[in-house]
């Protein structure tokens, strides 16, 4: 019988695992923390019984996933939970879009900008799974659908700032900006309005959910499929070495380039092993949880029935954030993402205590303390927040990369996502899955088609190992 072992226990990894575990391998997890899941983990950090997410909150790529709705995780206990309003952007003069489901009632809400908004992503949001099909696997891949990628494909090789200009209201262009950051580079370099068209059409697409339970119900989730497929899981197994690594014909490496040098530096083709050394991180976060008693008091009560509140004033303000931040600099006001999953999803909660999730946008590696930041842009829109804060639990940069050995330098993403390396990671390759080693394969997020709890790279990493085994027709 093939054997895998897997390296890694997050939602890369696990995804890796459970596609080779249904087509019949043998499958081994080895997991070096004492409990999997990496980004998509929940825990009680502040308060007892108030539940936050660890990294990844709201899933709007993951609902939509073409893996996760293949093995049917609602099968194995997850359950999607959604908020009334998936994202809203406050600005300073009381005024806020707001981002809907439907495209319709958020165009409503947009004035002046909503014909626009249904210009930009009426037809992505209608396309976006056959969009997915295409976008959520390696670039150099003959499209299944190449006139709807054709008619994508001009709108995302544009700057964010380019396409902000389609928007003639400070809303509309905010709240695509917001999107936008997503992205976590300058927004003013070709390619950064990709991802904030794709997470807007996925958004209208699918909305933007929360796990019932916390992000850890995904992996709990994944962890009973794989397990009912015949896999096994091992934690507290760093592996260190190679002779760390039981012997194998597949071994997936749900790791960072880095991470794989360290490992088979002296074994790679030298190509590829300078490739994988010139591989760029950079997008670090500085994250806060906050256990607050009753509701956010926003300025515009329209807020607290947003499940995510996007922090960064005018789309000009947010530019020049992510500009400060990409060139090392740590701005007076970050683009900061807050989480009110409780409003879709109440088991969170204890009572009138209810779990608040905030992250900031840094420069890669900061060793400063952003709570203050943080706290400071909540304030900016919700005057009072300090006082109805019970607890809290501070993330730093630091702790995110000791946490998570994939977190090099606090940066979440698993890579910069700068000029070309978002499209080419992690490195040009008809196949960038194979490491160049007989059997070897990297499934991170570091790895097509990039960061997001949907699995895609566990599985595309996968299919390349199932191709590799002798025999195979796939």
């Amino acid at each position: 019988m093939t054997k895998a072992v897997i390296v890694g226990g997050g939602p890369n990894g696990l995804a890796a695992g459970l596609h080779l575990a249904r087509n019949g391998v043998a499958v081994q997890v080895l997991e070096a923390n004492e409990d999997v899941g990496g980004g998509a983990r929940s825990a009680e950090l502040t308060v007892p019984g108030v539940v936050h997410d660890v990294c990844s909150a709201f899933h709007p790529m993951g609902v939509g996933s073409p893996f996760w709705r293949e093995v049917d995780l609602t099968r194995h206990g997850l359950r999607w939970r959604w908020p009334e309003i998936d994202c809203a952007h406050p600005l300073d003069d009381d005024s806020t879009a707001l981002l809907y489901q439907s495209i319709e009632q958020t165009a409503d809400g947009l004035g002046a900008d909503g014909r626009r908004w249904k210009a930009v992503f009426g037809d992505l949001a209608r396309n976006f799974d056959d969009l997915g099909a295409d976008l959520l696997r390696p670039i150099a891949n003959v499209p299944s659908h190449p006139i709807k990628l054709g008619l994508f494909g001009p709108r995302a090789l544009l700057p964010a700032s380019v396409l902000a200009k389609a928007f003639r209201t400070p809303q509309g262009r905010a709240l695509f900006g917001g999107i936008a950051a997503h992205v976590y580079t300058r927004l003013d370099r070709p390619l950064t309005a990709s991802l904030g068209l794709m997470i807007g059409a996925s958004g209208h697409r699918y909305g933007w959910p929360v796990a019932e339970g916390g992000s850890g119900a995904i992996t709990d989730a994944l962890v009973r499929a794989l397990t009912e497929a015949g896999g096994s899981i091992a934690t507290g197994v760093p592996v260190t070495s190679r002779r760390d690594i039981p012997d194998a014909d597949i071994v997936m490496l749900d790791l960072s380039p880095a991470q794989i040098v360290s490992l088979y530096g002296d074994a790679l083709p030298g190509r590829i092993r300078s490739a994988y050394e010139k591989y760029r991180m950079g997008s670090s976060a500085f994250k806060v949880d906050f256990a607050v008693r009753g509701d956010i008091p926003w300025r515009d009560a329209r807020c607290a029935a947003a499940g995510t509140v996007h922090l960064g004033g005018t789309f000009r303000q947010m530019r020049e954030a992510e500009r400060l931040r990409a060139t090392g600099v740590m701005p007076e006001r970050p683009f900061t993402l807050v989480g009110q999953q409780y409003v879709a999803d109440p088991t969170r909660s204890n009572g009138q205590i209810n779990p608040i999730w905030a992250y900031a946008h840094v420069p890669f590696g900061y060793d400063g303390d952003a709570t203050e930041a943080i706290v400071a842009q909540i304030e900016r829109f919700a005057p009072g927040f300090r006082d109805i804060v019970v607890a809290r639990s501070v993330t730093s940069v630091a702790d995110m990369t000791e946490k998570n050995r994939n977190y090099i330098g606090g940066d979440i993403l698993g890579g910069s996502n700068a000029g070309l390396q978002m499209l080419l990671r992690p490195r040009p390759a008809i196949d960038p899955y194979r490491v160049g080693i007989p059997g070897v394969y990297i499934c991170s997020q570091s790895a097509p088609p990039g960061a997001g709890i949907h699995g895609m790279c566990g599985y595309r990493a996968a299919e390349s190992a199932l191709r590799g085994l002798p025999g195979s027709r796939r």
